[in-house]
């Protein structure tokens, strides 16, 4: 196989070709650091690679398949958000501000491991994970390779830049308002934020965010992900969540519901292309003999207060962790701020909202199976559009650019980003796919069956031209 088809296969196909021995894993992942070695300076996908460690984990890997051993990632290139702590390295977390070396993996990577994933580098962050863009003054800005003028979404912007770059099998990203699904969407793959709790947050940070954040994965394509869910998940469906996509979704109600959760609603503005993305995912959900019916979400004013007061208040949580807290920049230290000043009895009284506005939410699926809803507003911003921007400012733009994600983090439930084409920047556009408590597996079933009408995973970004931006 070409070593840029090999590069963009995906896990699952790495997997598969690796066990059947028609490639090593070295292969597999010289492959990749190729790619990267050559793609890095554009797109700024990685804080870090393990060039040397991975190909020394892929001869590893190799002789395990010659014992006659199997795992589910065995051998494939995987990426790790530096958001997650891997034993050995710093978690940069986007800023110059954390210095110390790790002594044990994260649960998750610990998983990773177990399942045989070659662990390829850890990707750019927006500082302290906080906004949906991936610039920072220590380490710069990510860009997306399908136009490099814009960014690629946050928080897990490097894991989204790398997966569709063919940069790795799979990627390991971050969600407490939307930071898998966002940087999915403004990259044209897929992503899922698992239902709370699925995959291990610990050994540290068991209720990040004040538990709105979870682990999940940014795959070329729905397998990709179903096979890491199986390898990092602590509980599986029964047969695992990759068999369950044997069975075909459907038929099912599905809610289109576009209006945005309050307060922001009359400040939201839908522009033309993602319109165009969400009507034509809910025709060709119809075409595949689903029933599409246009049903608001109710969405509660508190659900707004509870995800803030969580939010800011998470924020502050983490700065005060950091080895040098003094040095992250100016608007870090505002949302910061904001946090410090959200008293323990509001943020517990906002904590112990969530079975209400859960359940108010939750009469949706009284007439539906799945809610379909917009990705982003608009397209990602522009690199350096939102550059000296304060704290308000920042997060203002953010909400409005964004405002259909963190309600999913509120309450705790399984969400996705399916691929919905491009705009006329040659940016692609998406869609999200919303589900009951515990529910990934409805979710993964629909978004295969949206994936085989809408094949995503084979388109490449245009990065691999000889001429595009170089980062700053």
């Amino acid at each position: 196989m070409d070593a840029t088809d090999l590069a963009y296969a995906g896990a699952a196909e790495q997997a598969r070709l690796i066990r059947d021995g028609e490639v090593t894993s070295r292969e597999v992942v010289a492959a990749t650091l190729d790619r990267i070695e050559r793609l890095q300076p554009t797109l700024n996908a990685f804080r870090i690679v393990f060039a040397e460690r991975a190909l020394a984990e892929a001869d590893q890997a190799d002789a395990r398949r010659a014992s006659g051993q199997d795992r589910p990632l065995l051998g494939v290139p995987v990426a790790i958000k530096d958001d997650t702590d891997i034993a050995g390295e710093t978690t940069a977390w986007g800023t110059a501000a954390n210095d110390v070396v790790k002594r044990t993996d994260s649960d998750v990577v610990a998983r990773l491991r177990e399942a045989g994933a070659v662990l390829i580098g850890k990707t750019n962050v927006p500082e302290l994970t906080i906004f949906p863009f991936t610039e920072t003054l220590r380490f710069g800005a990510t860009r997306n390779p399908w136009n490099t003028d814009y960014t690629t979404g946050g928080s897990s912007g490097g894991s989204g830049a790398a997966v569709a770059a063919g940069l790795c099998g799979v990627a390991l990203g971050s969600d407490g308002g939307g930071s898998i699904r966002i940087p999915a969407g403004f990259n044209g793959i897929f992503g899922i934020k698992p239902q709370r709790d699925r995959i291990s947050l610990g050994p540290d940070h068991h209720d990040g965010w004040c538990g709105l954040s979870v682990y999940g994965p940014l795959a070329r394509s729905v397998a990709d992900a179903a096979v890491f869910l199986d390898a990092t998940a602590g509980s599986v469906p029964e047969g695992g969540f990759a068999a369950a996509l044997a069975t075909d979704a459907g038929p099912l109600r599905i809610a289109l519901s576009v209006k945005p959760p309050p307060p922001l609603g009359p400040s939201v503005k839908l522009h033309d292309d993602q319109r165009h993305a969400l009507e034509s995912t809910a025709a060709l959900l119809r075409d595949l003999g689903h029933t599409v019916i246009e049903r608001e979400v109710d969405y509660p004013v508190a659900a707004f207060f509870t995800f803030s007061a969580r939010y800011l208040s998470g924020i502050n949580n983490d700065l005060v962790t950091l080895d040098r807290p003094d040095r992250v920049d100016r608007r870090t230290k505002g949302m910061a701020r904001l946090g410090s000043l959200i008293p323990a009895a509001v943020l517990a009284r906002a904590r112990a909202a969530e079975p209400a506005i859960a359940a108010r939410i939750n009469t949706i699926f009284d007439e539906a199976d799945v809610v379909l809803m917009p990705g982003a507003s608009g397209p990602p911003f522009e690199i350096g559009e939102l550059h000296g921007r304060g704290a308000l400012w920042s997060l203002n733009a953010s909400g409005l650019r964004v405002p259909w994600h963190p309600i999913w983090n509120v309450i705790g439930q399984p969400a996705a980003s399916v691929p919905a084409g491009f705009d006329a920047n040659g940016l692609p556009l998406s869609a999200q796919l919303c589900g009951r408590p515990g529910d990934e597996v409805t979710l993964l079933r629909l978004s295969a069956q949206l994936e085989a009408a809408r094949p995503w995973a084979t388109r490449r970004p245009p990065v691999d031209a000889p001429a595009v931006t170089a980062v700053a």
